[in-house]
């Protein structure tokens, strides 16, 4: 998948595209449906798909310090449309001057002149322009008048609740993994490079391998039991993802993990974690025995939740196969 930084670039590479744009903070099912949409129309025109990204985020943008928590970084996002089958990515700088284009001049100049879009697919509360003034109904006129097609997608429903990045956010702040994977059609994760930390967990016994956070803020805190992808495999541990209260009082985000029954040196890798259970909140401890003891628990209720879950799925595969 190729990723551009300028439209006229990714036009001059590409030629006419089948594009989209937005955030796509989560890449979860609503998104996805876009995502086929999108893939379906560009297979049937014979033309590259390619997604626009915002970065940063507007919301980020316009409120650094209260937006909310990302759920993806740029790369997360980049790896997940990769997958997904996507052509390329247009990574669209978003500041004062971006924000301050009148919707029509953004889809003249930016998306028909600049970039050769010759279909946008978007979903059915998109917003865009100056003061988000633009919408699906000014895009329908300026396509009838340009020559050019939209497409947008209704929303995606689990359950009574609309799929959403906001909703994504508020299981996650209550440690409903099980939900949070229904929602992505995944488990969540965050991937980093593996850095060097204070090596405490050494120290108590427990080696962690520190993952550079990219992130202000965390969607969620506490203690869980996970999968992480290394080196094309995957492995069981547990993961402190939050603020260390214990040993520092600076707000400082930090995702740190135990793999369990191995020990490798991985500095300098990435990997990618994936959250499966929620097994408590961060907490601050008495000190470090104490913070000691309380790992050694965690550790045995990883072993015994994930031994479940393979126990699971096990027997799942043998009533298939059966």
């Amino acid at each position: 998948m190729q990723i551009f930084d300028s439209p006229e670039t990714a036009k001059a590479v590409l030629g006419p595209c089948v594009a989209t744009i937005g955030k796509y903070d989560g890449m979860h099912l609503g998104h996805q449906r876009i995502l086929d949409a999108m893939l379906e129309q560009a297979r049937s025109h014979g033309l590259p798909s390619l997604v626009i990204l915002s970065e940063p985020q507007p919301d980020e943008f316009f409120a650094p310090l209260t937006s909310p928590p990302r759920l993806n970084h740029f790369q997360d996002k980049v790896d997940f449309l990769a997958g997904y089958g996507v052509d390329a990515v247009l990574r669209l700088r978003f500041d004062a001057q971006v924000s301050q284009i009148p919707a029509g001049h953004f889809v003249d100049d930016f998306l028909l002149q600049r970039l050769g879009v010759s279909t946008l697919v978007i979903g059915d509360d998109f917003r865009f322009g100056k003061n988000r003034q633009g919408d699906h109904a000014l895009l329908q006129q300026m396509a009838e008048q340009r020559g050019f097609e939209v497409i947008s997608v209704a929303p995606c429903c689990s359950g009574v609740e609309r799929v959403s990045s906001t909703l994504i956010r508020q299981y996650l702040q209550s440690g409903d993994c099980a939900r949070v994977a229904e929602l992505l059609g995944r488990a969540y994760s965050i991937s980093g490079e593996v850095v060097l930390g204070r090596q405490l967990g050494r120290q108590l016994g427990v080696p962690t391998a520190n993952v550079g956070v990219l992130a202000r803020s965390l969607p969620m805190t506490g203690v869980f039991a996970v999968h992480v992808e290394w080196n094309n495999s995957t492995y069981p541990g547990v993961a402190n993802i939050g603020y260390k209260p214990t040993v520092s009082d600076e707000r400082v985000p930090s995702l740190e993990v135990h793999f369990l029954d191995f020990d490798q040196d991985l500095y300098g890798d990435r990997i990618r974690v994936m959250f499966l259970y929620k097994l408590r909140d961060e907490m601050k401890f008495s000190g470090l025995e104490q913070l000691k003891q309380q790992i050694a628990q965690d550790i045995a209720q990883a072993r015994e939740v994930l031994g479940a879950s393979q126990q699971a799925t096990a027997a799942k595969t043998v009533l298939v196969t059966a």
